[in-house]
């Protein structure tokens, strides 16, 4: 009978991998980047093991979207108190904080539990195009 195979932890390589979201579509950047932090691409992957890998998307502020998503899609939190619920639109959250438009996309795609909150640590997001992780040598992924 044959045994199924489980990556150790001492098996398991993590490569830091960049990706530029400049004129990127939101959605199908996202998916692509929760299959790299997943391990999807990989040939060990196993379900509930971290065999992905480490990413840096630079460039976030300039994603893009199809349709009116700009004006039409929001983004909601609650501050905790009673009527505090607060909506802000596509096109000011990514003026103020591009980063979180791609987190939050990522985030929906990934399992909502320890697994995929330590995940998505391991995603760096950048407005611009100057990014802290050269020393890790990130390997430029075209999408």
């Amino acid at each position: 009978m044959q045994k199924t195979y489980v990556p150790k932890s001492g098996d398991i390589t993590h490569e830091w991998k960049l990706v530029d979201a400049n004129g990127q579509n939101l959605g199908r950047l996202a998916t692509q980047i929760a299959s790299m932090l997943l391990g999807k691409d990989k040939p060990t992957f196993t379900p509930g093991v971290d065999t992905g890998d480490y990413v840096v998307v630079v460039n976030a502020e300039r994603i893009t979207v199809t349709g009116n998503k700009l004006n039409d899609k929001y983004y909601y939190h609650h501050t905790g108190y009673p009527g505090g619920i607060k909506g802000i639109n596509l096109r000011d959250q990514l003026m103020k904080f591009p980063d979180r438009v791609i987190r939050q996309a990522v985030w929906g795609m990934l399992p909502h539990n320890r697994f995929g909150r330590k995940l998505l640590k391991k995603l760096k997001i950048y407005a611009g195009p100057d990014h802290p992780h050269d020393a890790q040598n990130p390997q430029l992924v075209e999408l």
